[in-house]
């Protein structure tokens, strides 16, 4: 199981004293089976939870087991709440949990933790494909972040420049397992792609955060920005319903679901960048999705499908491979 769940639950254990798997899995926003299995695990890991069965049993910590925080060290307060913070997120009492363990740690520690716990948030929704985010990297921005300290951050742009910049990190966002920062800059708030990130050095300049800011409420901006930038063009398909799930599914948050049609269709509207986008994303599904607006995005699909036609009918001369000597032509 996630760690991040792992102590999610633990948190509701904890708050709650008893759970069933059903709650558990309302909490976490999880199936019923994935809640079963992470309890299971967690006993059969050694953490001290049990199941009772029967009327108004559940899953409880043995003999109401309470965290005692006062043997942590400073480090190890701040991984932890590095931790627990985007699992927190799930629910109210997870959150009020999360205060109630703050409030255990030695009073010297509080300030720390309390700042790692809001350094990172985890949004599951990918936008793309992603390069590996330097672990080091990733270590020095949330110690950035953590201890409100400016960084020098060497940067490549999506066009391969590099540049050198000064800036003070807000927190570090995981999208399905791309990270991105969030920071204030001389221009504004940025957000940067930890993977593009080639250096990153701590400096000895503090800096305060906006007093109105939040992790969760800049993030959600930075996402509609985004998608509204990734829905600009819109079309309007015919496909059988039960690839309509299928196909809902490929396009993420840029669809919306019509009205069905009466001969067992399903009529979908989805969203791109431009019409090319939208017709390279269908063109694989061939005849089974019928495009019936814009007139650019059949335009495209048609080009596409000539050119296919062209390059792989019956009958067509194989690419040759590199290396490989042509016959020459007749004269």
């Amino acid at each position: 199981m996630r760690a991040d769940r792992l102590v999610a639950a633990l948190l509701v254990l904890q708050q709650r004293g008893r759970v069933t798997a059903a709650q558990l899995a309302t909490e976490l926003e999880v199936s019923l089976a994935t809640a079963r299995r992470d309890l299971e695990a967690m006993a059969s890991a050694g953490i001290p939870v049990y199941p009772q069965p029967g009327r108004g049993g559940g899953w409880a910590l043995v003999g109401g087991a309470r965290t005692d925080l006062s043997g942590l060290t400073a480090d190890e307060a701040e991984a932890l709440f590095l931790l627990i913070g985007p699992a927190a997120g799930v629910s109210e009492e997870a959150k009020a949990a999360l205060r109630k363990l703050v409030q255990a740690l030695p009073h010297t520690f509080r300030t720390h933790a309390r700042a790692a716990a809001s350094a990172t948030l985890v949004d599951p929704t990918r936008w793309g494909e992603s390069e590996r985010t330097p672990p080091e990297v990733l270590e020095t921005l949330r110690r950035a972040v953590i201890r409100s300290r400016r960084v020098d951050l060497d940067y490549r742009n999506a066009r391969g420049e590099v540049t050198s910049r000064r800036v003070d990190p807000w927190g570090v966002v995981d999208k399905d397992e791309t990270w991105y920062l969030l920071a204030g800059t001389p221009r504004g708030q940025r957000t940067f792609r930890v993977e593009r990130v080639l250096s990153a050095e701590l400096t000895d300049e503090s800096f305060e955060r906006p007093d109105d800011l939040t992790l969760q409420t800049a993030w959600a901006e930075v996402v509609r920005e985004v998608e509204a930038r990734r829905s600009r063009t819109w079309t309007t398909v015919l496909v059988e319903s039960r690839f309509a799930a299928i196909l809902a599914h490929q396009f993420g948050r840029h669809v919306r679901r019509m009205e069905d049609a009466d001969d067992g269709r399903s009529c979908l509207r989805l969203g791109a960048p431009t019409a090319l986008d939208l017709a390279r994303h269908l063109a694989g599904w061939g005849a089974l999705v019928r495009v019936l607006d814009p007139p650019e995005v059949r335009d495209h699909l048609a080009r596409i499908g000539a050119e296919l036609v062209a390059e792989y009918a019956e009958g067509s001369p194989a690419p040759a491979r590199p290396g490989t000597p042509q016959p020459a032509g007749r004269g």
